[in-house]
């Protein structure tokens, strides 16, 4: 199993050597919201859900920012490539562990998350040694939806409720929801990446 990145097939900008770029100062930043994100969390005051709850999204949110405006503006850099997908795993990986502390997770859930990041990267690493990169499936970028949805209404817990569906009943459907996409997702990419080293051997015959 391994980590999306681009499509190899289509062309992508040259890695820029500007590591003070936007882009990397967003994904800095998003490293930084992190840790004081997981503190907050584990708060065992629902006042402080909300905080969570704001500080997670702004986060995800500049995932797809810092990649935006780097393909715009031509500043994509080797290290960016590096620490953007590390810094995503440690966010999703504060917000299994967060939740677990919370008693909104069973432990089999952060067992089968933080697993398939960890065979996610080493999967990456391995293409990465053949010079391959994982082109990004459609499931991979509905699961990463369906997961931070889930996150995000986990967080909010039953600080509301509308006509009486709290946030916490929709994030543990949603969460079932994406451990199966989890696991299915990780299949695929399975497959994917065995013929891609398949077809990268053939070649060098």
């Amino acid at each position: 199993m391994v980590a999306p990145g681009r499509d190899p097939s289509r062309s992508s900008p040259p890695a820029s050597g500007d590591i003070y770029s936007v882009a990397n100062m967003i994904t800095l930043l998003r490293l930084l919201i992190t840790p004081v994100f997981f503190t907050v969390l584990v708060i065992r005051d629902g006042r402080y859900s909300l905080i969570a709850f704001i500080l997670f999204v702004v986060a995800s949110c500049t995932d797809f920012l810092d990649g935006m405006i780097a393909r715009r503006t031509g500043t994509v850099t080797t290290l960016g490539k590096v620490i953007d997908p590390l810094v995503d795993r440690l966010l999703i990986a504060f917000g299994v562990l967060g939740l677990y502390v919370l008693d909104r997770l069973p432990l089999w859930v952060v067992v089968v998350l933080v697993a398939r990041d960890i065979y996610l990267l080493y999967g990456a690493w391995v293409l990465e040694r053949h010079g391959l990169r994982m082109p990004v499936l459609v499931i991979g970028k509905v699961t990463t939806a369906v997961l931070l949805t889930a996150f995000s209404a986990l967080m909010l817990g039953q600080a509301v409720s509308v006509v009486g569906v709290t946030p916490l009943r929709i994030g543990q459907y949603l969460m079932c929801a994406g451990v199966a996409l989890s696991l299915a997702t990780a299949v695929l990419y399975t497959f994917r990446a065995r013929r891609m080293l398949a077809q990268s051997k053939a070649g060098e015959r």
